[in-house]
C-alpha cells in the first residue's frame, strides 16, 4: 500500500485518538486552512466517566458511545480513519499503521491511558479493568455470571462467587463498587429469590490512608461514610500481593475468596513506538513542554493522559481526567494555527473546574475551587454535568429515561448476558532450558 501523501495545499494535520483531546482538536480546526486525519482503533468516541454503569447495567454501552464520522460529518477538513497506529517516525514524519503508511506535517498524540497492573502478570491476566466499553460489558457479563453461578454450588464454596472485590480508591473505584452495592441492596432479592442481599458482599480496597485522595479531606470522609451506608466493605492502607482467579491476597497476609476482583488502582499512558526513551516519565507519560510539544521534537504534541507537562507548580503534571484533555485540545487547535501562521507560541495554563464522584443514589460529592458540598444536591449536579457532556441529543434523552426509571423503580437496569465472558487462553512464558 503506497503512502498516504497530502496533495492539499494545506497542512497536514493527524490526530491519533478520538477521545477527550483529540476530538476537541479536530472541531477547533474547523474551517481552518488545514487537512486533519483522525485515526482510532474504534469508530466512536467513548464517554469513560460513565463506564462504571454500562458495567453494573445501568446503561447500555450505545448510551455513551458516539460514532465518530457522524460527530464530525459536517466538517469539510475533517476525515476519519479506522487503523491501529504501530510505530511513529518523527525524522520522516510518518506512521507505520495497519492500514498502510501514512504522513503528517504536525502529529498529536492523544492515546489516553490504559490500567496500570504495577508489572504484575497473575493480577494482569485474571483482575478486570475497565477502560472501554468492550472491558465494562465483560465485567456485566462476568459479574452476572457469577452470581448464576453461586446458585449451583453450596453455601461454603458459594461466596468466592459473590465476593466482589474493587482494587483502587480513586472515582471509578468508589462509584464502581457503590453501583454494585447498589444492586446487593435493591435488585439481588429480587432477580434471585434463593439469595439474600447478606450473601453477597463488596469490598473496596484502597492502597493510602482515604479514599479519593486527590478530592479534598471533607468529599473524602462523606464518600466514604455513603459507602459504609451501602455495606461497602472498605480496606484502607491495604496493599494487593497477588491475585489467582480463586482468592486475593493483601500484603498483610490477609486473604478474600474471590472470583471477580475489578482493577482501578493506576493507569499508565499508551502511545505507538518511536517516542525517545529519555521523554518518558512516571506512569508511562510522554513529557511535553508548556506548549503541549513532545520534549526533542519538532511538530509532535502530546496532550491528554499520555502526556505529563511537568513543571515546579506540577512535579507530576496535570491529573489524568478529561478537562485536561478537553481544555489542551481547544488549546493545541489554536496553537497550531499559531504555528503555521509563524505567530509567537503561548503557554497552556489549565484551569481547574473542580472534581466530583457519585455513591450510589442521592449521594455525591463535589469539590469546585473552595466550595464543597455533599449529599443530594451534589448527586443532582453530578447528573447535570454528565448528562450534558453526553455527546448526542439521543444518548443524552437515553440516559435521562434510564436514570428517571431506576430512580423511580430501584429495579431499572440491562442485565443481561449476550456473551458469556470468558479469559483467554494465558500464554505463559517460557524460558528456554540451555
Amino acid at each position: 500500500m503506497t503512502t498516504q501523501h497530502n496533495d492539499n495545499k494545506f497542512p497536514k494535520v493527524v490526530i491519533i485518538g478520538g477521545g477527550f483531546g483529540g476530538i476537541e482538536i479536530a472541531k477547533g480546526l474547523k474551517n481552518k486552512e488545514v487537512e486533519v486525519l483522525l485515526l482510532d482503533r474504534n469508530n466512536h468516541h467513548t464517554f469513560q466517566p460513565l463506564l462504571y454503569q454500562v458495567a453494573t447495567g445501568t446503561l447500555d454501552a450505545p448510551s455513551i458511545a458516539f460514532p465518530l464520522r457522524k460527530m464530525f460529518r459536517k466538517q469539510e477538513n475533517f476525515t476519519f480513519r479506522m487503523a491501529d497506529v504501530r510505530r511513529i517516525d518523527v525524522e520522516n514524519k510518518q506512521l507505520d499503521t495497519d492500514i498502510g503508511p501514512i504522513s503528517y506535517d504536525y502529529l498529536i498524540i492523544a492515546t489516553g491511558a490504559t490500567t496500570n497492573f504495577f508489572g504484575n502478570k497473575d493480577i494482569e491476566y485474571y483482575a478486570m479493568p475497565m477502560k472501554n466499553v468492550k472491558e465494562a460489558v465483560s465485567i456485566r457479563s462476568f459479574i452476572l455470571q457469577n452470581i448464576e453461578a453461586s446458585l449451583l454450588k453450596d453455601a461454603e464454596s458459594r461466596s468466592a462467587y459473590l465476593n466482589f472485590v474493587v482494587v483502587g480508591g480513586g472515582p471509578t473505584g468508589v462509584e464502581l463498587s457503590g453501583s454494585i452495592a447498589e444492586i446487593r441492596n435493591n435488585i439481588l432479592a429480587k432477580d434471585y429469590p434463593e439469595l439474600k442481599k447478606e450473601d453477597m458482599n463488596v469490598y473496596l480496597v484502597e492502597g493510602q490512608s482515604k479514599i479519593l485522595a486527590n478530592l479534598s479531606p471533607q468529599a473524602s470522609e462523606k464518600a466514604e461514610l455513603y459507602l459504609n451506608e451501602l455495606g461497602v466493605k472498605i480496606r484502607l492502607n491495604t496493599q494487593v500481593t497477588s491475585y489467582d482467579g480463586d482468592t486475593i491476597t493483601f500484603a498483610d497476609g490477609d486473604r478474600i475468596p474471590t472470583k471477580t476482583v475489578l482493577w482501578s488502582a493506576g493507569v499508565a499512558g499508551q502511545f505507538p513506538a518511536g517516542i525517545a526513551e529519555e521523554t518518558i516519565v512516571r506512569g508511562n507519560r510522554i513529557r511535553v513542554d508548556e506548549h503541549c510539544g513532545v520534549v526533542g521534537t519538532r511538530d509532535v504534541f502530546a496532550i491528554g493522559d499520555v502526556a505529563a507537562m511537568i513543571t515546579d507548580e506540577l512535579p507530576r503534571g496535570h491529573p489524568g481526567v478529561a478537562p485536561v484533555a478537553q481544555q489542551q485540545g481547544r488549546f493545541l487547535a489554536k496553537q497550531l494555527i499559531r504555528i503555521i501562521n509563524n505567530q509567537p507560541a503561548e503557554r497552556f495554563v489549565y484551569f481547574d473546574k473542580g472534581s466530583m464522584a457519585t455513591i450510589g443514589r442521592n449521594k455525591a460529592v463535589v469539590d469546585i475551587g473552595k466550595i464543597r458540598f455533599q449529599g443530594f444536591f451534589a448527586w443532582w449536579v453530578w447528573m447535570f454535568v454528565h448528562l450534558m457532556s453526553l455527546v448526542g441529543f439521543r444518548n443524552r434523552v437515553v440516559t435521562f429515561i434510564n436514570w428517571t426509571i431506576s430512580y423511580l423503580t430501584f429495579n431499572a437496569g440491562i442485565r443481561l448476558i449476550i456473551h458469556r465472558y470468558k479469559r483467554p487462553e494465558r500464554v505463559r512464558e517460557v524460558e528456554d532450558s540451555l
